[in-house]
């Protein structure tokens, strides 16, 4: 026979028991979370650094290579009718690239090492973390994108100094232009990282970045010209570039509308990575 024998304290009381707080899921925690994953990656470091290489690199290489024409008399007809915003942005296009990749690395690669089930975890209502990871990287590519295309064009205005080409944030729309680019270049990243939730593969979110952004506007060169004035201006990467052009033609959207275009590309990305993300396991 066996007893059971219950523990008192001095007084005769049975003693308290602790109970443990309760856990609360927080906006506030989600983001603080999901910041401190973005920069304990060491690709983060290194693509941003590449993104922001790549846009001012290229752009002081389009501007000495206008400014060397133009000294020596055998200007590119491609340059030729250039200015010294699209120059110094000629780099954009490359950057594009290098921080999408970044964006598609963040979420996809949580599903591809297996961490993405103690985020959810963590976070059970799951959408919480698309909207952190997205806002997130989206303000980090916006900050880097802006300063880069400042950067690019200051010094790019100084090599242009004295030939047709050459401009100043003085001059109309430049501003604007400016801060546009690096915009464009937040919502790729946004666009990316949404990618990445939305096909949970790395390869395959690179993939069809680069196919939206730049191969497919390239096929639809390939359309009659009717189809093409009416298809082209509406792609993600010509729409995009619209935020950021100077000038525009009847081929192309104003900024406004390209930006009015893009917000709904980045919208549909989201919206897709949203519903596959509630409704499918992880």
């Amino acid at each position: 026979m066996s007893t059971v024998t219950a523990t008192t304290d001095s007084t005769g009381t049975p003693p308290a028991t602790t109970s443990r707080p309760a856990y609360r899921v927080t906006t506030r925690g989600v983001l603080r979370s999901e910041w401190a994953k973005l920069w304990s990656l060491r690709s983060t470091w290194i693509t941003l650094g590449l993104g922001l290489l790549f846009l001012v690199a290229f752009g002081l290489i389009a501007a000495t290579r206008y400014r060397s024409g133009y000294a020596s008399g055998t200007l590119n007809r491609d340059f030729a009718s250039s200015t010294g915003l699209e120059l110094s942005l000629f780099g954009t296009n490359f950057a594009q690239l290098a921080l999408g990749v970044l964006g598609v690395l963040i979420t996809a690669g949580e599903y591809s090492t297996g961490m993405i089930r103690s985020t959810l975890a963590a976070v059970p209502r799951r959408l919480p973390v698309l909207w952190s990871k997205a806002a997130l990287y989206g303000l980090v590519v916006l900050v880097v994108g802006t300063a880069g295309a400042f950067v690019a064009f200051q010094i790019g205005s100084g090599i242009l100094s004295g030939t047709p080409a050459a401009m100043s944030l003085s001059h109309a729309g430049v501003v604007r232009s400016l801060f546009g680019a690096g915009l464009y270049l937040g919502l790729v990243g946004v666009i990316g990282a949404a990618l990445g939730m939305l096909l949970r593969s790395v390869a395959g979110g690179i993939s069809v970045l680069v196919a939206t952004l730049m191969l497919i506007p390239g096929l639809v060169t390939l359309l009659p010209s009717s189809w093409q004035n009416d298809i082209s201006p509406y792609l993600p990467g010509n729409a995009g570039q619209a935020m950021y052009a100077l000038t525009h033609d009847a081929t192309t959207l104003s900024p406004g509308a390209g930006l009015w275009v893009f917000l709904g590309w980045t919208a549909l990305a989201l919206v897709g990575a949203a519903y596959r993300l509630v409704r499918t396991d992880v």
